[in-house]
């Protein structure tokens, strides 16, 4: 298990639900043929990826610290 802080895994939950909804509005979209809600939803996904990144790589660098074997 690598250690977190709490707001590290609101960022991760949050940003994968987030994912989701974008990926959503993106295929309504499209399908509608709202081009601008497209880029809407398309610019807000690549935000969300890139802060789910950032969330898991400052995740991961936090070290392992004291760790208990039993």
């Amino acid at each position: 298990m690598v250690p977190s802080t709490p707001m590290d895994v609101i960022h991760i939950r949050l940003g994968s639900y987030a994912l989701v909804f974008c990926f959503a509005v993106l295929v309504l979209s499209i399908v509608t043929r709202l081009w601008w809600l497209t880029a809407i939803a398309a610019a807000l996904g690549i935000f969300v990826v890139f802060d789910i990144i950032r969330a898991h790589r400052r995740q991961s660098s936090l070290g392992g610290g004291p760790q208990s074997e039993g």
